[in-house]
């Protein structure tokens, strides 16, 4: 924390001095020490700076967030003291707090993912729930290694004396939880239960206990178990078994003295809808315009490097399953369509889509362009005309669709995107499950801020090229 704040500090401070004395405005000092005051209020007030939350988020769209308020409230105070510096240089004194907010957060992101891949900064977690909902709630933690949840030892309420922990947790990465598991009579009171499970969680040294609650942990039982163990110095959590839905849709009431967590629907229509749908053509238009020179050359290279045509169209599906025919620079043979068959039996792709790493039919242009994504350009022209976005789900063929069971079929309530969390999350390196939730977190879970954040990391995918070929 003092190393994130020490930044901050005396990058704001640096900067705005140094530009506005440069630019020749007035009381460069002066301002410089406000601006510096104002950003670590700003930050501070967010909980930038608490333990807890350094590297939590991955996207920079929080210290952007953050930035835009320190603007407003700098402007409010240079109109409320009529001492406004001219815009353009202030605004170039703050970038710098910016990138190097956003710099500082990347860099605790990664190093806080390691430390977390290496069991290090985490949360030593004592599940408590019954057969099923347990079993559920542990294999999704375990599945992933970007929480701070480490899973020391389960307690499974069971009305089998001989019964333990299902014997799928003795698996793999489960191993652990499986060895800590202990019983829970569901006959206890809230109470006695509480007890139980504080001598557990004491045993196992956990400092959380994440209640995971079925048919008898419920109603006044659950509270007292909670009373217990907060006397008992543990924190609490309780999973309702949602998954992937994003906290922005979750809001919390009480209603009858019950506790009730409101689920608000996916975004599909309103302000952030018409937002994107202008910001999607708007800004392909832009692209197509000022592109226009490289996708030309391409398009030479294209056609020198092999005989056919510089584009490639393909039949795709749409949002709602409507077809539509999507554009690319062309980066195999003529023939390619007609090969994949031959090919079946070395797809490397574990779902319905096909890929391979050294694919016969990529030419020498097309792998270039395949690593470095500029095939998919041509599709800022679906963009235009409404069939694609600049982000959403992988655009399917139709006869991967044809194979899609409901759960993959809402992949299609959105439209397509040239980019999305599949391509910034490892592209073809993913696994078809993993594809698929990823697409469907997104339809789910989409907003406008979060579409600008996909784009912000799609530089980088294409840059690392990881997973493209």
């Amino acid at each position: 924390m003092p190393a994130v704040l020490g930044t901050d500090a005396v990058v704001t401070a640096v900067s705005v001095a140094l530009v506005l004395d440069r630019a020749h405005q007035p009381h460069p000092l002066r301002t410089a020490a406000v601006a510096t005051v104002a950003w670590i209020s700003v930050r501070a007030l967010r909980h930038r700076y608490r333990t807890g939350d350094l590297g939590e988020s991955r996207g920079a769209m929080p210290v952007l967030h953050d930035w835009l308020i320190l603007v407003a409230s700098l402007a409010v105070l240079g109109v409320a003291t009529a001492r406004t510096p001219q815009p353009y240089p202030a605004l170039a004194a703050l970038l710098p707090c910016l990138v190097a907010a956003v710099v500082c957060h990347r860099r605790l992101h990664r190093h806080l993912t390691a430390a977390r891949r290496a069991a290090e900064a985490v949360d030593r977690v004592l599940v408590v729930g019954e057969p099923g909902v347990l079993e559920a709630a542990v294999h999704r933690l375990a599945s992933r290694t970007d929480h701070p949840y480490a899973v020391v030892g389960t307690v499974v309420a069971v009305d089998d004396p001989l019964a333990g922990v299902p014997g799928a947790l003795a698996e793999g990465a489960l191993a652990a939880a499986a060895a800590g598991s202990e019983r829970l009579d569901p006959g206890l009171d809230g109470r006695a239960a509480g007890h139980h499970v504080v001598e557990a969680a004491r045993r196992h040294d956990a400092e959380l206990v994440l209640l995971a609650p079925g048919a008898s942990l419920t109603g006044d039982r659950l509270r007292e178990l909670c009373w217990v163990l907060h006397d008992a110095g543990l924190e609490v959590a309780l999973t309702p078994g949602l998954v992937e839905t994003s906290v922005k849709r979750l809001t919390a009431a009480s209603v009858a003295g019950l506790t009730v967590l409101r689920v608000e629907p996916p975004l599909r229509h309103g302000a952030q809808a018409a937002l994107k749908s202008t910001v999607d053509r708007c800004g392909a238009a832009l692209g197509l315009l000022l592109l226009a020179p490289l996708l030309l050359l391409l398009a030479a290279l294209i056609r020198l490097d092999s005989p056919g045509p510089a584009l490639y169209r393909q039949v795709r599906v749409g949002r709602d399953q409507r077809t539509f025919t999507m554009w690319k620079f062309r980066s195999m043979v003529t023939d390619a369509d007609s090969r994949k068959d031959d090919l079946a039996t070395r797809n490397e792709c574990d779902g319905l889509m096909f890929k391979m790493r050294r694919d016969p039919r990529v030419t020498r242009v097309g792998r270039f362009l395949r690593r470095t994504s500029l095939d998919e350009l041509p599709q800022l022209v679906n963009v235009v005309r409404g069939d694609m976005s600049l982000v959403g789900p992988r655009p399917p063929l139709p006869d991967e669709v044809a194979a899609y069971d409901a759960t993959a079929l809402r992949r299609l309530r959105v439209k397509p995107g040239m980019t999305g969390l599949w391509q910034v999350s490892g592209r073809s390196d993913l696994s078809w499950d993993e594809t698929v939730q990823l697409d469907l977190h997104y339809v789910d879970n989409w907003s406008f801020s979060s579409d600008l954040d996909v784009m912000s990391r799609t530089l980088r995918a294409v840059v690392d090229g990881r997973g493209a070929y």
